[in-house]
């Protein structure tokens, strides 16, 4: 076929084949790019099955959109009736061809694995197992992208006639079990073939060897995988331990999902790439900590918030101290609601040890009991069972750190006695309303936040001096005016003046330190003044992840250094690489400094931690639509306009996503929605600024630009520096308004969609 045209693809060169294609290298004469075109071979092009086998990988592929996946262009037909598929073409390698040079660095392979996780989180998100993981499907771009290719073996759950009883597919050497047998296979299966392919990076061979493939499917059915440090000695035991769980024949024992897999990965590659500093040594030699949230056994199934309040304070508590590293809460909290293998969840964690526990609570009475776990050796080191009155929960609390502090061997400087002890109130139960309150405060929804506000009031009635409190209405407030749900005249003053109390009643409270720099970073445009707040909060309590995350877009919104601007958003991923609110902030970071698919990676973390963050998904629906991913972006949007509660902010933004999509009409019927809302409601500038720039009405945009500068809308300046806002940086009213509030640096014209290799 060299040489041949066939439609508008010249074939160049056979690229290979193998038992379901021959794959060649063509010009798109039409678009002058070069493609990848995979043909059923000739042989069983009369082959329904293996047709429609065909089809269906086309389908399933053409279906998925991931950076860690080949894009398919087009699905087409020769005049003879041949089908074939129309794929990207990367420079590159296979996976095969770099493991027959040897095995890869430890980081190389690790983030290799990493990679290919992630596309399969994607796929399986989608329905889609691949069932044919294997180095010689995994291409290796020179820019240092894994792309997964071949879902010729793609199962899709609706589709049941080509399943046939006792028919096995793929290669032998990274089957599953369950897939030597013949049995149903689902996602796990490529989990398997994921370990068998990273132990095989690692190593230079598989895990299951023999002289033949009936030698090697008994191994895999029957015999345990080859000592992995056998090969190599230079491999961490986490890593070790991952390969091995990942090598579980017994499904319910293996890693259940593409994501945790990945979840676990990640720490593992940091550690890997990053230099041997004493922080680094420290952090493996500091003993370490996980609280997982504390089982509810209360007649009450409303007592959960009190529950997960119990653990969020002893991870507050323990948090501070400099001798002792403790997992943060949305790391730990991923594993509520499962049952747990505690040496499992310590080993994915990192963490030396595990603190679990349950609260019954019915009336005055309260029973508590915690135990705390050695993730090595899978023993108890301590256990106490507290039978109290509801006023001795701060006494409890108080005998749980101390126990952990003790058993942990952890060397308590001076100023942590304090820490340890430290109380927002003795008051039980304005206590319990400020629980209640942060539980509704995490749901991120506007009614949820009135909710949360109303409670934190009643707190501070009951004690004027409980800092915490005053610190969350902060936070309430502050949220509240940067989407818009109320006017900044409405809710700045109370926002500063909460924060402000916060911090004289209690200037040693991270917590506050960072109430106060989100005021002045949304509110006050005050950039250095919240950047020596968020400094402060760090300084009193390191694994405060958010005052980490914060430091990032404020600097690149002043046209800071990318790495000056990247270094403290890296830090708090490493702290909750599990935390939406946190992977949102380190998108924005990288939308400012238009890097834009390490943002988008960052997106798409975000929302697989929690589906409904509504600004992730709304900030990924607006990079979808650049791109031309019309379904996905829509489906993206929408879906933040319904968990948000079409508020304003995000309709504007919704109208940004309908704009770039080509979508014009119907972005003015979402302008005239907010126009019609605005005659009867506060209606926050941002949002019309977004809907009448997605028209192409510029010079009312800067209008409305001007309103906001006047009234100094909450985080106006960061909003619009950002690549999100791109359609108005070519304005010289913005280019004014630029210069006045010192963003200009961060503005460049570059609108496209552009790849960077600066991702977390």
């Amino acid at each position: 076929m060299i040489g041949q045209t066939i439609g508008h693809y010249r074939i160049v060169e056979k690229l290979g084949g193998g038992g379901m294609g021959v794959v060649y290298l063509a010009e798109d004469t039409r678009l002058g790019r070069r493609v990848a075109l995979k043909f059923l071979p000739q042989g069983l092009t009369a082959d329904r099955d293996a047709r429609e086998r065909f089809m269906l990988e086309a389908r399933a592929a053409s279906a998925l959109d991931h950076p860690n996946i080949c894009t398919v262009h087009a699905i087409e037909e020769t005049p003879d009736g041949q089908v074939f598929i129309a794929m990207a073409y990367y420079d590159g390698e296979t996976l095969k061809k770099r493991i027959q040079r040897g095995p890869l660095p430890l980081a190389d392979a690790v983030d290799i694995a990493r990679q290919v996780a992630e596309g399969l989180a994607a796929a399986h998100a989608n329905g889609i197992v691949h069932r044919d993981i294997k180095p010689a499907n995994i291409i290796l771009t020179s820019e240092g992208r894994a792309k997964i290719v071949d879902f010729g073996l793609a199962k899709l759950p609706e589709v049941t006639a080509l399943t046939r009883t006792g028919t096995t597919w793929g290669t032998v050497a990274y089957m599953s079990p369950e897939q030597a047998r013949g049995d149903a296979v689902d996602h796990r299966t490529d989990l398997w073939a994921l370990g068998v392919v990273l132990f095989e990076m690692l190593s230079g061979r598989t895990p299951f060897s023999g002289d033949s493939s009936q030698v090697v499917m008994f191994g895999i059915l029957n015999r345990p995988p080859e000592t992995l440090t056998a090969h190599r000695s230079d491999i961490p035991p986490p890593l070790t331990r991952l390969v091995t769980r990942a090598l579980e024949k017994d499904l319910s024992t293996r890693y259940q999902t593409a994501a945790q897999l990945g979840a676990v990965l990640h720490p593992i590659q940091q550690q890997l790439i990053a230099p041997p500093t004493s922080a680094s040594r420290e952090m493996r030699t500091v003993p370490s900590l996980a609280v997982l949230p504390f089982t509810n056994n209360s007649p009450d199934p409303e007592q959960e918030y009190f529950c997960d309040g119990m653990a969020e304070e002893l991870i507050a508590a323990l948090g501070a101290l400099e001798g002792l590293r403790v997992a943060s809460r949305t790391s730990s909290f991923q594993f509520k609601g499962q049952s747990r293998d505690i040496r499992r969840i310590g080993e994915e964690l990192g963490v030396q040890a595990v603190l679990e526990g349950s609260v019954r609570k019915a009336a005055n009475r309260i029973r508590v009991t915690a135990q705390i776990t050695d993730v090595a050796s899978g023993y108890q080191m301590w256990s106490e069972r507290y039978d109290r009155t509801l006023d001795d929960v701060f006494e409890i609390q108080d005998e749980i750190a101390r126990s952990i502090v003790e058993h942990l061997k952890v060397k308590l400087l001076k100023q942590d006695e304090g820490k340890l002890s430290r109380r927002g109130t003795d008051n039980v139960e304005a206590y319990q309303l400020y629980l209640k309150a942060r539980f509704y405060w995490s749901l991120r929804h506007r009614g949820m936040l009135r909710l949360a506000l109303d409670h934190l009031k009643r707190a501070i009635e009951i004690d004027p001096d409980y800092a915490l409190a005053h610190a969350g209405i902060a936070d309430c407030y502050t949220i509240m005016a940067y989407y818009g749900i109320g006017s900044s005249s409405e809710l700045a003053g109370p926002a500063r003046q909460a924060a402000e109390r916060a911090s004289r009643l209690d200037p040693d409270l991270a917590e506050a330190h960072h109430a106060l720099a989100s005021v002045m970073y949304f509110i006050d445009w005050n950039w250095n003044g919240a950047t020596r707040e968020l400094e402060q909060a760090v300084a009193l309590n390191p694994s405060l992840a958010l005052s980490w995350a914060y430091q990032g877009p404020g600097l690149a919104a002043r046209g800071a250094p990318a790495d000056q601007c990247l270094a403290p958003v890296r830090r708090a991923v490493d702290l909750e690489p599990r935390s939406a609110p946190v992977r949102y902030v380190a998108a924005v970071t990288y939308l400012t400094l238009r890097e834009f698919e390490p943002a988008r990676e960052q997106l798409a973390r975000s929302i697989e931690v929690d589906p409904t963050f509504a600004v992730s998904l709304v900030y990924l629906a607006e990079l979808e639509a650049r791109l031309g991913n019309a379904d996905y972006a829509l489906e993206l949007s929408h879906r933040a306009l319904d968990v948000s509660g079409r508020t304003s902010f995000f309709l504007g933004l919704h109208a940004l996503v309908l704009g770039r999509l080509g979508r014009t009409d119907d972005a003015r019927r979402v302008l005239s929605e907010l126009e019609a809302r605005a005659a009867r409601e506060y209606v926050a500038p941002t949002a019309l600024i977004t809907a009448r720039a997605a028209v192409g009405d510029l010079d009312r945009a800067i209008e409305q630009l001007q309103i906001g500068l006047r009234d100094r809308t909450p985080g106006l300046p960061t909003y619009t520096a950002i690549a999100t806002m791109d359609l108005l940086h070519a304005h010289p009213g913005f280019q004014d308004f630029a210069r006045q509030t010192g963003i200009d640096k961060a503005i460049t014209q570059g609108t496209g969609l552009q790849a960077s290799g600066s991702g977390l």
